[in-house]
């Protein structure tokens, strides 16, 4: 009988073991903070560079989470990269917003950044963001410095 608690016992403490590293799994992705409360719009802005943006990248404005990609495609007639987005409807951006690719620190994940305009009307559902700021690549920089300095 000793021996049939003590498995269970160890059964109990696997399967928590397990449940908590799901619970971890799913905070760490970010899953959990990622739904975007209230009804949302979609915005296309296009851009010439993303970088390494990708789907269900947050968009955000003054560091603040509003919304999320959910769509990157190649236009087949500009060759430049379509985003679309699902923006809070709770937050209404004017029309003359712009968006551009940001990275949260050094090496960290990119990410659309809003900056609200002055427009007196606002984006509305399908509207395109037109002023756009393509992803700065820390290799183009990086080469940019070093020319520059021997050109010294």
């Amino acid at each position: 009988m000793e021996r049939k608690s003590w498995d269970v016992l160890v059964g109990l403490f696997v399967l928590l073991g397990v449940a908590a590293l799901f619970f971890l799994a799913f905070e760490v992705s970010g899953a959990a903070t990622s739904r975007i409360d209230g009804e949302t719009i979609r915005v296309v802005a296009y851009f010439d560079n993303i970088g390494g943006l990708k789907v269900k990248a947050p968009v955000k404005s003054a560091g603040v989470l509003v919304g999320r990609v959910t769509a990157i495609r190649l236009d087949p007639k500009s060759y430049r990269a379509e985003v679309t987005m699902e923006l809070s409807r709770n937050i209404p951006f004017p029309k003359d917003s712009s968006a551009s690719i940001l990275t949260a620190g050094l090496l960290g994940e990119q990410y659309v950044g809003i900056e609200a305009g002055a427009d007196l009307e606002n984006l509305q559902d399908g509207d395109r963001i037109l002023l756009t700021q393509s992803a700065v690549v820390l290799e183009k920089l990086i080469g940019q410095f070093l020319v520059n300095k021997a050109a010294e």
